[in-house]
């Protein structure tokens, strides 16, 4: 009896959220785009050094493959940000993460930044702590201290950020822009609407 009360709590309670059901891929969208639009933007405006980039790290047909890129994730990240052809503009995204994660930074290893404390930490890793401590006693010794700009670090460039935009581009493809809060609903309801017509 009491599992049968659980189970009939839990199941109103999912049936109470589900018209907030879009609030997630709205999160994931307004989190990933501005990332997206910016990176887009980074490479269109310095597009000659990303072109001799990705030939420096072996990308065939670096030109065409940098104008890709640019237009997944400029193009691409507007579309995500208003939630139109979300799960279609996802695929692009994702093939791009993976490229960039595997071809740019899987060498680095797992970290963005230089942490030697994780479990993560690479023999990289460890190596910068060095060079960290070194910038950070040069630091004090010039009157900057921790609380004025921020904690002093060192980028480890490594996977974590292009498989974790991966992961949340896997989840809208799954899921699609949402409910209420992407046009790609709309779009829907709309052509819902005219069929019943």
């Amino acid at each position: 009896m009491a599992v049968a009360l659980i189970e009939n709590l839990y199941n109103k309670g999912v049936r109470l959220l589900e018209p907030a059901s879009g609030i997630a891929p709205l999160a994931l969208r307004l989190f990933l785009a501005p990332v997206l639009i910016q990176a887009g933007w980074t490479k269109y405006v310095g597009f000659a050094g990303t072109v001799r980039f990705f030939d420096n790290i072996g990308i065939p047909f670096p030109e065409l493959m940098v104008g890709l890129t640019i237009a997944a994730e400029l193009i691409g990240g507007i579309f995500i940000l208003v939630g139109l052809l979300t799960r279609l503009t996802a695929i692009p995204l994702m093939v791009t993460m993976l490229v960039a994660a595997f071809a740019v930074h899987w060498d680095n290893g797992w970290l963005t930044l230089s942490d030697g404390s994780s479990w993560l930490a690479n023999d990289r890793v460890m190596a910068a702590q060095e060079y960290k401590s070194a910038v950070r006693e040069l630091a004090r010794e010039n009157g900057v201290y921790r609380g004025q700009y921020g904690s002093i670090t060192i980028l480890n460039n490594g996977i974590q950020f292009a498989i974790t935009y991966f992961v949340m581009l896997l989840s809208l493809f799954f899921t699609g822009g949402g409910r209420y809060t992407s046009i790609d609903y709309w779009i829907g309801w709309v052509v819902q609407k005219t069929k019943r017509e």
